[in-house]
């Protein structure tokens, strides 16, 4: 699998065994482990992780779907960025985040929204993502 510019079959597939792997207790690498315990926030996610057509199923806005893979990558993204402070004071407000309400998870899902909405900004806007602004809007969320 590619770091950088992984499939949509190479993403779904990491997920999938991550959570098959913490189901069996068979051993998995670090990145694995956090994967599986993004999984298990969501035990909503685990039979569609579970199903056959994993690979190949498709989740839209439009069916009012939310894509569980994307999901958990944004998860993903969002936790490798915590661990360098990129940008710079996100593990700061996030800290903040988990304070105010008392877990992970939920300071998680505020950061998400917010990623979310800076990388649409910078889409529709045709710029580079604004990692202050992305920042700031978590700041605005304690």
């Amino acid at each position: 699998m590619s770091l950088f510019n992984p499939t949509r079959d190479q993403v779904r597939t990491f997920f999938i065994d991550a959570w098959r792997k913490e189901r069996e207790s068979l051993p998995q690498t670090p990145l694995e482990m956090q994967a599986s315990t993004f999984v298990k926030w969501h035990p909503e996610y685990h039979a569609l992780l579970e199903a056959p057509d994993a690979l190949t199923r498709e989740w839209t806005p439009e069916d009012g779907e939310t894509n569980p893979f994307l999901h958990l990558s944004l998860h993903l993204a969002v936790y490798e960025q915590l661990q360098i402070d990129q940008p710079p004071g996100l593990r700061d407000a996030f800290t903040k985040l988990c304070d105010k309400y008392g877990n992970q998870h939920d300071a998680f899902h505020d950061v998400l929204e917010c990623l979310g909405d800076m990388v649409w900004n910078a889409q529709r806007e045709g710029r580079p993502p604004d990692g202050e602004a992305y920042v700031e809007a978590v700041r605005r969320k304690l």
